[in-house]
């Protein structure tokens, strides 16, 4: 199944969020970006990959979060989705 430009949406606390697949070799990247120093994954920089990269509806941010619930679900959604483009 090809995974480039896939979309899913979904529901998550009442907000319809899409996410668009943006590729093999993106998703390789976006995984390399989002480690800190040592190696070691850096749950900001993958959810800031996630707001910039993957959630294409609506726009989000840290600061999106801060007035709207569901962060961690829209990550786990987000995280999930990049990996298996489902």
């Amino acid at each position: 199944m090809a995974k480039l430009g896939t979309k899913k949406t979904v529901t998550i606390e009442g907000v319809e969020y899409t996410f668009q697949h943006p590729g093999s070799r993106e998703q390789m990247r976006i995984q390399d970006r989002a480690v800190n120093e040592n190696g070691v994954p850096s749950s900001e920089k993958i959810a800031d990959e996630l707001f910039k990269n993957i959630i294409v509806e609506p726009q989000v941010s840290f600061e999106y979060f801060d007035e709207h619930d569901g962060m961690e679900e829209v990550i786990q959604e987000g995280m999930t989705f990049l990996r298996s483009g489902k």
